[in-house]
């Protein structure tokens, strides 16, 4: 709802909560004043026209402070006269909030109060639904995380339970690859024998021949406490030739 006021010769347009500056009037400061010039009322789409004025519309208002308006300059001069005034203005105002519109039994306070009052309603209402819907998300979230930590744990129990059974699993038996023995011979074999046997018959015979040349203790040049490493005489050492020669 807004209306169309007239004071100080000006008129305005107004709604409630606006504050404007009018013409200085002869109140004090704090006070609440009634304007009764009210030109036209208007809610939605009904409007009140005044002729002049609007029949019970009032419009209440409450005094805010006084104040001056911005400097105007005023300059006059004469040409060819040497006449120059120079004159400046700061106008007194002052500044109104309006607090209420009534046409009849209709008052736009009332209205706004209720159109706020709706909000607030609206607002508490959402802001409830918002609280709920956190309130809910948490406990999901709590549910989620619980689930989480009984699925891992389950998984370090599945794990624990896996590595205890590879561990009791028997090892594995390796084969051992046969190694081939190599054939030999049977006339390498016999070969190998006769020469053997040559060599020890060689040895046997050498010996007899030394001990034969060398004198016996008991004789002439000799004597009986002598042993063989005191007359000189070398021993053949099994299986290697003797290394004496024959003078």
């Amino acid at each position: 709802m807004y209306a169309v006021i007239e004071t100080g010769g000006k008129q305005y347009r107004v709604e409630v909560g606006t504050e404007l500056q009018v013409e200085l009037l002869e109140v004090e400061v704090g006070t609440e004043i009634a304007l009764d010039r009210v030109l036209l009322v208007a809610d939605g789409d009904e409007a009140s026209i005044g002729r002049p004025t609007v029949p019970d519309a009032t419009v209440r208002a409450e005094v805010v402070r006084r104040e001056r308006g911005e400097k105007v300059v005023s300059f006059k001069y004469r040409p060819k006269a040497r006449r120059r005034v120079k004159k400046g203005h700061r106008q007194e105002l002052l500044v109104l909030r309006i607090s209420d519109i009534t046409l009849g039994e209709k008052s736009a306070a009332a209205l706004v109060a209720k159109a706020t009052d709706a909000k607030k309603t609206e607002r508490a209402r959402l802001e409830e639904a918002a609280a709920r819907q956190a309130a809910e998300d948490a406990a999901l979230a709590a549910k989620l995380a619980q689930k989480a930590e009984a699925a891992e744990a389950t998984a370090q129990a599945a794990g624990g339970a896996t590595k205890k059974t590879r561990g009791a699993r028997p090892k594995a038996e390796v084969a051992v690859p046969e190694v081939a023995t190599p054939e030999v011979d049977a006339t390498e074999v016999d070969a190998t024998e006769v020469d053997a046997t040559e060599v020890a018959t060689t040895e046997v015979a050498t010996t007899e021949v030394d001990a034969a040349e060398v004198p016996s203790g008991d004789g002439p040049g000799g004597s009986p406490d002598a042993t063989e490493a005191d007359q000189g005489v070398d021993t053949p050492t099994p299986g290697r030739p003797s290394t004496k020669k024959d003078g």
